[in-house]
């Protein structure tokens, strides 16, 4: 019987879609439900044991494959994972559940890890965000266990994430399979430097290591620091924004890059959430909204919304910018409507590696998929595939 471990931080991301940004603190998870958060992490956690039941099959007397056959999941009770286990349709096995009946905190991942890797797991899942992952770091230690992170949180600038939860079950599919030439590396475990963000810089400390299955195309790389962006690329392209848009609404997304092209439209936007300028030519933007939720961005009706992917690791929805949830990007119409923001040097650290998308929605990651232009300056765009 393959064994596999699960814990579930059910309060992980649960800031994203209200604008709260990270909910590390049982005081900014209670805050994002009363907005009216509702729980994502342990779908997603099911997501992930669903694609790897399906892929772990064992064939049957009749040739058709017996989905999760001789596959156990080691879990902790409740939310904290047992339930994504029973969503999944697998066989768990409960080994901890002091932290499943009340507002879970960072000692009950840490003591649910403990419990779970002490059972001897081939692979460990944790489904949350970086702080999350420096929870595991801290409880995991030095037992050499293979982690895995499956994407749950806000920020997630950490290199053990999967690129999204299916991609998740992928790689555990194939690390349980012993197929290939697939090898452990060295994850980095990083986090938001609160110090930099109050210097208005969007960069990451280094926390430590975590063993992480090697396959590049699906786990993700760690985000790279912000840089000092030209004044001349940037006006570029907020000349170029400006002109697309005209007289209309423009939701910005986090970053450093946007917040650059704000300043160089004349306005003063925040770094880590999602703020809203009514643009009209001959005239200084206004802002509407600032740091702005999904609810409000629904409320203020179509908008363009402009984003620039994450430096080094390439995703453009679904770090950090929840609040553009699949219904803000139906009501701003789609591709038609969504800006791509991204200087040429940006494009070029990527190194031919795609855009990234995981709204959650596997619908509109599928239309949003494909080539799309991506402004790099004053009439100028390059063709870039946004992929899954």
């Amino acid at each position: 019987m393959t064994r596999i471990g699960l814990v579930v931080n059910p309060v992980a991301g649960l800031g994203g879609r209200v604008g709260l940004g990270g909910t590390d603190g049982p005081d900014r998870a209670r805050a994002a439900l009363s907005l009216g958060a509702r729980p994502l992490a342990g779908a997603r956690a099911a997501a992930a044991l669903g694609e790897l039941a399906a892929r772990a099959g064992k064939p049957t007397r009749a040739g058709c494959p017996a989905p999760g056959s001789g596959l156990l999941v080691v879990t902790a009770a409740g939310p904290l994972g047992a339930d994504s286990v029973a969503a999944a349709g697998l066989a768990g096995q409960v080994v901890y559940a002091a932290g499943a009946g009340r507002d879970t905190s960072a000692a009950d991942t840490a003591a649910a890890v403990r419990a779970v890797v002490a059972e001897g797991v081939d692979l460990l899942l944790f489904a949350g965000g970086d702080g999350t992952a420096r929870d595991v770091l801290g409880a995991v230690g030095d037992v050499p266990c293979p982690v895995l992170g499956v994407p749950t949180g806000v920020k997630m600038h950490s290199a053990v994430f999967a690129v999204s939860p299916r991609a998740a079950g992928e790689v555990a599919a194939v690390w349980l399979a012993r197929t290939g030439n697939v090898r452990l590396r060295d994850a980095e475990v990083m986090d938001r430097d609160e110090d930099a963000l109050g210097e208005g810089r969007v960069t990451s400390r280094l926390f430590g290591w975590l063993p992480v299955p090697d396959i590049p195309v699906r786990v993700q790389q760690r985000k790279t620091g912000s840089t000092a962006t030209a004044p001349d690329a940037v006006g570029g392209i907020a000349a170029e924004v400006a002109e697309r848009v005209g007289a209309g609404l423009l939701a910005l997304g986090p970053g450093s890059t946007t917040r650059a092209v704000a300043a160089s439209l004349g306005a003063d936007v925040s770094l880590t959430g999602v703020d809203v300028l009514a643009l009209r030519p001959g005239h200084p933007p206004r802002t509407v909204a600032r740091e702005a939720g999904e609810d409000a961005l629904l409320a203020l009706g179509p908008a363009w919304i402009a984003l620039s992917p994450i430096g080094g690791q390439g995703f453009l929805l679904g770090r950090g910018n929840q609040q553009i949830s699949p219904r803000v990007l139906r009501a701003a119409g789609g591709r038609e409507h969504l800006l791509v923001l991204c200087t040429e040097a940006k494009l070029a650290a990527l190194g031919g590696r795609p855009l990234l998308l995981d709204t959650g929605d596997d619908a509109l990651d599928a239309e949003l998929s494909g080539h799309l232009p991506v402004i790099t300056g004053r009439r100028r765009t390059s063709l870039y595939r946004l992929a899954i």
